[in-house]
């Protein structure tokens, strides 16, 4: 009997080599070469091989291509749609990642039956769980809608024929390593296995302009399972993040071909299953203690919204001779930068204090103009005096001390005013070319240095 041939495929970068090595030369990743059988026989896969049903695709004109996109699908949740750019776009492709039972099946099958009552068949495809349980996780959520079909099988070829067969609305598939192929000798999970099976559901679903969703499995790290070009195959990846033992939920837009990166969605987990939260600043701010020294509010823009999140900061003597720098929310780079600005240029000693900065919430801010609202906080638990309460602290700092103008300063005014906040400390500059387009009831205060900012926001 002839020995199979094998090769070994970066589980990162996708790349294949034809002896195992410890570092991928690719990606430069050690220890992520997985062995796979080469298959002998032509490479076809059910629905997605040559000569097909499908038939091969033909090129068109450029004139001839409609200029404007498919309808979407527009869903009941605002934050789903929001975070997908609008709506769902007929033929995408849509990766789901998230902890293990952080709520992505109670999400999809919510999802399913939007589009169930509203637009036709939806397919729901589960390879982990049987029809049955499927069944008692709908009835849990109130979900009974006939045009709901649920399949619970592992193999790649039967599902691309049940597709065809039912022409659904919507096909969601839970999840991608759980399939494989019958045609392939690898274990379901491996990277070939992953990564075909993707690329014929993908062929099939955008022939027949159904969209699809995945979901995968993700890494201690976070990060989803299986190689990297997986995400690069699909038109959206959506990332599920929270804590299983809290109620509240983020859903971020990591890769969006259709809209912006940049969107969040928050729900929250109830007897109902996952339900959105339509004001997410006020629940940012719930729990918030008005008059607590190390905390600050910050105006942050995620993709087209602005949201108020709360900073808290605590500053306390180090017992060891190098200091800490924890940042839970904020770039660790951004809170080195900004700890050096205070000790350089306010004159707060910082370099014997540990410094713990935390966004309350899980909110995750990228943007520059949560500086000042940071430095705000460790100069408050700093000097133990509180920030005021119905202040709003926005500005990017610079390394002189100087504050720099952020984009989209009325947007933001007008958040902190819908929430009740009196009064925003703003770099100067940013109200040169505003004028009357800030928002009427709300105190602006324009400052140039950091030093003014914290006066101003410091109740001394």
């Amino acid at each position: 009997m002839a020995k199979p041939k094998v090769r070994y495929v970066c589980t990162e970068c996708g790349s294949a080599q034809m002896k195992w090595m410890g570092k991928c030369p690719d990606c430069g990743e050690w220890n992520t070469l997985e062995e796979t059988l080469i298959q002998e026989s032509a490479a076809g896969v059910g629905r997605g091989s040559a000569g097909s049903p499908l038939g091969a695709p033909q090129p068109l004109a450029l004139p001839d291509i409609p200029a404007e996109p498919s309808q979407r699908i527009l869903l009941k949740n605002g934050e789903l749609n929001r975070v997908l750019g609008g709506g769902i776009v007929p033929g995408s492709g849509i990766l789901v990642g998230g902890d293990p039972g952080i709520g992505k099946s109670t999400l999809l099958i919510q999802m399913a039956a939007n589009v169930a009552q509203t637009v036709g068949k939806v397919l729901y495809v589960s390879a982990e769980e049987s029809a049955y349980q499927i069944r008692q996780r709908a009835s849990r959520l109130s979900i009974t809608e006939p045009n709901l079909f649920i399949l619970s099988d592992t193999v790649l070829e039967q599902i691309l024929d049940r597709i065809l067969e039912v022409k659904p609305a919507l096909v969601i598939v839970d999840s991608i390593q759980a399939i494989h192929s019958s045609a392939n000798n690898s274990a379901a999970g491996t990277v070939s296995q992953v990564r075909d099976c993707t690329a014929h559901l993908l062929r099939l679903i955008k022939h027949e302009n159904i969209p699809l969703f995945l979901v995968g499995h993700v890494t201690k790290e976070g990060t989803i399972a299986g190689p990297r070009v997986l995400e690069h195959m699909v038109d959206a990846v959506l990332q599920l993040e929270g804590e299983r033992f809290h109620s509240y939920r983020l859903l971020r837009s990591v890769k969006n071909r259709f809209g912006s990166t940049n969107e969040v969605g928050v729900f929250e987990m109830g007897e109902n299953g996952m339900e959105e939260v339509a004001n997410p600043s006020e629940f940012f701010l719930a729990e918030r203690l008005p008059n607590a020294s190390g905390s600050a509010i910050a105006v942050p823009l995620e993709g087209s919204r602005p949201l108020l999140v709360e900073i808290q900061a605590l500053s306390s003597p180090t017992a060891f001779s190098q200091p800490r720098r924890t940042a839970n929310g904020i770039d660790f780079n951004r809170l080195l930068l900004v700890t050096a600005v205070l000790s350089k240029r306010v004159g707060i000693n910082l370099t014997v204090q540990d410094i713990f900065v935390n966004v309350i919430g899980g909110m995750k801010i990228g943007e520059p103009a949560a500086d000042l609202a940071m430095a705000a906080a460790i100069a408050s638990s700093y000097r133990n005096v509180a920030v005021a309460a119905d202040l709003a602290v926005i500005g990017e700092i610079g390394l002189s001390g100087e504050l720099r103008s952020i984009g989209q300063l009325p947007r933001r005014l007008g958040e902190a005013a819908k929430l009740g906040f009196k009064r925003a400390v703003v770099p100067r500059n940013a109200l040169r070319s505003k004028g009357n387009d800030l928002p009427k009831g709300i105190e602006v205060i324009g400052v140039r240095t950091l030093s003014e900012a914290l006066g101003v926001a410091l109740m001394e």
